[in-house]
């Protein structure tokens, strides 16, 4: 008999799958992804169930669970960089943990993000203003249309806010059916004295201004503020029984954005570069297209919207096992005992409010094994 996905998964619900392998190295993980591919059946990766809301009803398919660990310094890297290459199951925080103490800065306002290595460019983790698009270099994965290995620059992986070409958004396949095996980083070797932030937005939420601050105590404020959140795993805080952020901020046209609330926090989202635009010089005319420019778009925070529809802290829809975070509105969480549906319904009721008062529809974060919206 299978584990439940309740007892994998950090919502804490979830029946037990028909089949579950447990791959803990790279060879067990490309061995049961092509036989699960081979067989024809339906199957699904579960790193570490952080951003998982499996149904109620068991899972006709293969659960293959991502166990793989490890991760090692590798040569070349630019002047001033150190290379890491990282397992898929890599615990992601260990891995954060450890640079932190070897000085290299890229990935420290993304402390306690729980889950794997291996979710980190399927969905553009980020904090802070801190994204992994930053600092990946490339991916190992493997291609269900191929079965085979391939090294895939991050450049061809469509990185952007919590999306990716492998991200499983709600409603709709990827737009390439592959599963990541490893990740390379290149991180900059700052080392551990304090030094002054970058960041405008890291320096904001860590209310600190230019004065020097090491990534050590970086990352203790980053996990200070994610713990005041519920962000941070704690089996004695109801809180942190959840997929984290349930719902992606959205992004919307700059007209959109300038209807809301003057205090609505809003980012600008950088545009996509022109592509470059090739020509044949045996029938190229000498005429250039100028260049078209797309329209400014603007990210907004899907926790004001959720509280500002009405919908506070602790809100739950009468006696549900399941509700909004005491700590961030952007959180739904298992209270104990709440079953996937009480999960989703929540998710429907919270998705409708918003659309009804500020007519923005929230798209769901977490990949969805079951339930439906």
């Amino acid at each position: 008999m299978t584990t439940p996905l309740s007892k994998l998964t950090t919502m804490g619900v979830g029946a037990a799958p028909a089949r579950m392998v447990d791959a803990a190295t790279r060879e067990e993980l490309v061995s049961a992804l092509r036989e699960a591919w081979d067989s024809g059946d339906e199957w699904f990766v579960l790193g570490g169930g952080s951003n998982t809301l499996a149904g109620d009803e068991p899972f006709d398919g293969t659960v293959i669970r991502v166990l793989t660990t490890g991760f090692a310094p590798v040569d070349g890297a630019p002047e001033g960089f150190q290379r890491v290459v990282i397992e898929a199951g890599q615990n992601w925080d260990d891995f954060v943990a450890w640079a932190v103490s070897q000085g290299l800065a890229g990935v420290e306002a993304m402390s306690g993000i729980p889950g794997t290595a291996g979710a980190a460019p399927i969905q553009n983790v980020g904090a802070y203003g801190q994204e992994i698009v930053e600092t990946l270099v490339a991916v190992t994965l493997l291609d269900e249309a191929t079965g085979e290995l391939s090294h895939v620059p991050a450049a061809d992986l469509g990185l952007g806010p919590r999306t990716s070409v492998l991200k499983r958004h709600y409603g709709s396949e990827p737009l390439r059916s592959a599963v990541v095996i490893d990740l390379t980083l290149d991180l900059a070797v700052v080392g551990t004295d304090p030094r002054p932030l970058e960041s405008e937005r890291l320096r904001a939420a860590l209310r600190v201004g230019t004065e020097p601050i090491s990534l050590a105590e970086t990352r203790d404020r980053v996990l200070a503020i994610r713990a005041s959140k519920g962000m941070v795993l704690d089996p004695d805080d109801a809180d942190t029984r959840s997929a984290g952020s349930f719902f992606n901020n959205p992004i919307v046209g700059e007209a959109t954005s300038r209807a809301l609330p003057a205090d609505c926090p809003r980012w600008p989202v950088e545009p996509e570069p022109a592509a470059d635009q090739v020509f044949e010089l045996a029938t190229w005319d000498g005429q250039v297209a100028p260049p078209t420019s797309a329209p400014a778009m603007v990210k907004v925070s899907a926790a004001w919207l959720i509280e500002h529809a009405g919908l506070a802290k602790g809100f739950r829809l009468g006696d549900s096992r399941a509700s909004l975070s005491t700590k961030h509105t952007l959180a739904l969480t298992n209270r104990g005992g709440a079953t996937a549906e009480e999960v989703a319904e929540l998710a429907r009721f919270v998705r409708t409010r918003v659309a009804a008062e500020f007519g923005i529809e929230l798209n769901p974060e977490p990949v969805f094994l079951g339930p439906t919206l």
